[in-house]
């Protein structure tokens, strides 16, 4: 009997040490959560994929941080386009933002990956090669130059719209006035392939197209429907040339300062805003689609045969990404698409 109630007591004290040690550890991580303001900043409105996936990202850190961590998301290239902010970041005035890896190229130069045209060929290999050793060791180039990335978003497969006709050829888009990222594998890609390309920020694009400064643009579906490029746009040609990522970076100044608990907090949260986003971003391009041929827009989709002439007038483009990225990222990146496509 006696050794029964050794046994409980026992028991007893091992449940109490444990429940104070986790009350501790718990106590010790609060701790390392300090009260913090962090501006998130983006480039389109509040109605948009980008701008519910930045509410989700606040209230899942709001949440996580027990309300110490706040969020403020800022919209509408309130804080400037993309690169002002990139700017921002690195100089540690703003600590975060989520933007297109394309004006990052700049930055860190194997960025130019993902902008290699006609790259993947759905979704799924994109997402299997950004949330992979691949993508991982292209995000990680960032951190020397300033910036932090945590996780890629979807912008998604990018399609022409312009003024003039729609583009069923090649031959289609020469001499069309093109806006493009301010980035050299878009302006060689679409010089290469006839267009008159025209480097503008996002910010002024709506304006360039109301006043005929440029004749079209190109972006995913749910991006021209939420910015109403079909208020100043007639056709929009289905062509998928390039799949888009956004990337979620944080300022390597600001993240320095910030607790492993903190850390943890906000790449977690960047993780599962990623997984909302891409399932929304998806869920809404098909709605997106319906809703610009309800609007009057006249819709066409490039053939394979088009597509495969676009790709070989490229082909100078992707040598190119090639020699700027590194012959080893370039093959290692083609190794996985190879794997994910014997799969198939």
């Amino acid at each position: 009997m006696h050794a029964v109630r050794c046994s409980v007591r026992r028991s007893v004290l091992a449940v109490g040490i444990a429940a104070s040690l986790g009350l501790a550890s718990f106590a010790a991580m609060a701790q390392d959560i300090k009260p913090r303001l962090i501006r998130f900043g983006y480039g389109l409105n509040e109605q948009s994929n980008q701008g519910r996936a930045a509410k989700f990202f606040a209230e899942q850190v709001d949440k996580a941080s027990g309300g110490k961590l706040k969020v403020r998301a800022i919209g509408a290239a309130a804080l400037g386009p993309d690169t002002q902010m990139q700017q921002a970041l690195i100089g540690g005035a703003q600590e975060m933002m989520v933007g297109s890896t394309a004006t990052l190229v700049g930055t860190a130069k194997e960025m130019a990956l993902w902008d290699t045209p006609f790259l993947f060929n759905d979704a799924k290999e994109a997402d299997a090669v950004l949330d992979g050793p691949v993508g991982k060791q292209v995000m990680d180039k960032l951190t020397d130059k300033g910036l932090v990335g945590l996780a890629y978003w979807e912008n998604g497969f990018r399609n022409l719209t312009n003024s003039k006709r729609p583009v069923q050829k090649l031959e289609d888009l020469d001499g069309i006035k093109l806006r493009v990222m301010q980035n050299n594998v878009y302006l060689d890609s679409f010089k290469l392939l006839g267009a008159n390309a025209v480097p503008l920020p996002f910010s002024e694009l709506f304006g360039a197209l109301e006043t005929k400064a440029v004749d079209g643009q190109e972006n995913p579906f749910n991006t021209i429907l939420s910015s109403k490029f079909f208020e100043v746009q007639k056709y929009l040609s289905i062509t998928n040339h390039v799949y888009s990522p956004w990337i979620v970076t944080v300022s390597r100044k600001w993240w320095d300062t910030l607790s492993p608990a903190e850390q943890k907090i906000l790449r977690d949260a960047a993780i599962a805003s990623r997984n909302f986003e891409r399932q929304d971003t998806r869920a809404e391009a098909s709605r997106a689609l319906n809703d610009l041929k309800a609007k009057g827009m006249v819709i066409n989709e490039l053939s394979a045969t088009e597509a495969a002439r676009m790709r070989d007038k490229l082909t100078r483009v992707n040598a190119g990404i090639a020699t700027t990225v590194g012959m080893e990222l370039w093959q290692q990146t083609q190794a996985e698409l190879g794997k994910l496509r014997a799969k198939k």
